[in-house]
């Protein structure tokens, strides 16, 4: 395994990326935008503002982003959007105008650090019950719920039959089985390694963001 820093974000503190035909959405925890680049090169494409507030996860599905806010800010001035603090919300947005399109609380309250869409339906870090949570996007009714094996649960790629996730204050990813949270697999991303946050994939490699360094990272399996 190799891991390789492949441009810095082009706001300071990365904390969701996603794949789409498009390009690379890096979503910034500071400022709430929500910015297009090449892959390539990290060039911006362009970039919307959303109502998120302490972004922590970005995933795309049913033609639109999808942004898990962490409640209130902690690097800006308040706005009347802003989640309420240890509220997490998910923000659905308009990747053209950044309309938000649907917002829906936590399921169980709490905050929230990872989104994934998967077919039809959304996994989210339900970080208060430290599980990962299956919910229908249209009413975010909960469909299933798997434990997570360590603590802050972060960024999430749905493979196979499993769904990894990032544990980041223990610099490790581990590929959980959907039915039942057994691990399947682990990837140790140890010092001097970026430190892991918010995840996705493409071409069958994952990358991650790092929301202190402002690093892309790619690992090569």
């Amino acid at each position: 395994m190799t891991v390789e820093t492949v441009f810095k974000a082009p706001a300071p503190y990365p904390n969701g990326i996603q794949f789409t035909d498009e390009g690379l959405w890096v979503a910034d925890q500071e400022s709430d935008r929500a910015t297009l680049v090449d892959p390539a090169n990290g060039r911006p494409i362009r970039s919307v503002e959303t109502a998120s507030s302490n972004t922590s996860g970005l995933t795309w599905g049913d033609g639109a982003l999808w942004v898990a806010a962490n409640g209130a800010s902690v690097r800006r001035e308040p706005r009347p959007t802003d989640a309420p603090k240890g509220m997490g919300e998910i923000v659905k947005t308009d990747s053209r105008t950044g309309r938000t399109l649907a917002r829906f609380p936590m399921p169980g309250g709490g905050g929230v650090h990872g989104i994934e869409w998967d077919e039809d339906t959304l996994w989210v870090t339900t970080l208060k019950s430290q599980t990962l949570t299956r919910v229908d996007p249209a009413d975010f009714r909960i469909l299933h719920v798997i434990p997570v094996p360590l603590p802050r649960a972060h960024g999430l790629v749905r493979e196979g039959d499993g769904i990894w996730c990032v544990h980041t204050s223990d610099r490790v990813i581990v590929k959980l089985d959907v039915r039942d949270g057994r691990e399947m697999d682990r990837i140790a991303l140890p010092e001097p390694h970026p430190e892991p946050h918010c995840l996705t994939t493409r071409d069958g490699q994952l990358w991650y963001c790092d929301a202190i360094a402002g690093d892309i990272c790619r690992i090569e399996r």
